[in-house]
């Protein structure tokens, strides 16, 4: 499988980033330089040819740090007051920082209903479609001020299954999530030195939700869970979908030049193409891993490309 054959004719993408790829986790400010070269990547995707909408986590820490709170807000009213001061500052730094390309941007605020009431999911569309046609580059985060769902379920809005909405509503080619994790692995790496890292997924099945972290799971990964199901989201939808560490923001381009970074899930088109040429792979992997976890110790042999 030629993964720069796949990632390269990309033509409309959705990238999420999150909290701890542009802030610093000691102050929640906003790291400047990080989100300065970010900026620059998608400027050179734009001059590509490429569409770009931007999932962008970091407005209630940013909040937090404007309102000089010494703590992480424990009640609903504070994350949204947090998230309603922080959200104008992370836009203003971030038109600064495109205005410098003279790249336009837009603020775009979505609740689950955008994407669930058919009128809204239409006006939703329309106004992307809009924007993209007009070479700009929306923002997008959940309305964190009113949104219930997001700051105290998550029902809607880890911006994991956020991105994974807006790259369906949008139709998107690609969806790339970056995060403080390099991809997906058979278990825990931090817990189990034996877990083995996944480059490609073909298909999301029972057994890969459990090693994500389902209920039924031996060896769950946290928050690699949202993730998956993002992945479900976004595979469904015709989208090829890549999580990849952001603490290297040039994970980007290694991405969008078909190197093996992070992991990818293919979409259920691509899946179906490449069945049959990586069957063989898929097989000799599982077999690995179900006698790596029976065994609990590591287990030699070729991986064959990690391919589930």
């Amino acid at each position: 499988m030629d993964r720069k054959e796949i990632l390269s004719k990309k033509k409309r993408i959705v990238i999420k980033v999150g909290t701890t790829t542009i802030t610093y986790e000691e102050t929640g400010n906003i790291n400047l330089d990080k989100l300065e070269k970010f900026v620059r990547i998608l400027i050179n995707l734009r001059n590509q040819g490429k569409e770009v909408i931007v999932v962008s986590s970091g407005a209630v820490g940013v909040g937090r740090n404007a309102l000089g709170l010494d703590h992480r807000p424990d009640t609903e009213a504070e994350k949204q007051a947090c998230a309603a001061v922080g959200q104008g500052r992370l836009m203003m730094i971030y038109e600064k920082l495109f205005n410098e390309y003279s790249q336009l941007t837009a603020q775009v605020l979505l609740t689950k209903e955008s994407v669930t009431n058919e009128e809204c999911r239409k006006n939703a569309r329309q106004t992307f479609d809009a924007l993209l046609n007009m070479h700009v580059v929306p923002i997008v985060n959940e309305n964190d001020a009113i949104s219930v769902d997001e700051l105290a379920y998550g029902n809607f809005g880890d911006n994991d299954t956020l991105a994974a909405n807006v790259a369906e509503l949008v139709e998107a080619d690609l969806l790339i999530l970056l995060s403080d994790i390099e991809g997906m692995y058979t278990a825990d790496p931090k817990s189990n030195p034996n877990a083995r890292f996944i480059h490609t997924v073909v298909e999301i099945d029972e057994k890969l939700e459990q090693m994500a972290g389902g209920s039924s799971s031996d060896f769950g990964t946290g928050g690699m869970a949202t993730k998956v199901n993002a992945a479900k989201v976004a595979t469904r939808a015709g989208a090829d979908m890549v999580i990849a560490n952001g603490d290297n923001i040039y994970a980007i381009n290694d991405i969008m030049s078909g190197k093996k970074v992070g992991t990818l899930f293919l979409s259920r088109e691509h899946g179906k193409e490449l069945e049959n040429e990586l069957a063989p792979e898929r097989a000799q992997f599982r077999r690995q891993v179900k006698r790596q976890k029976k065994m609990e110790e590591n287990v030699d042999g070729k991986l064959y490309g990690n391919t589930w």
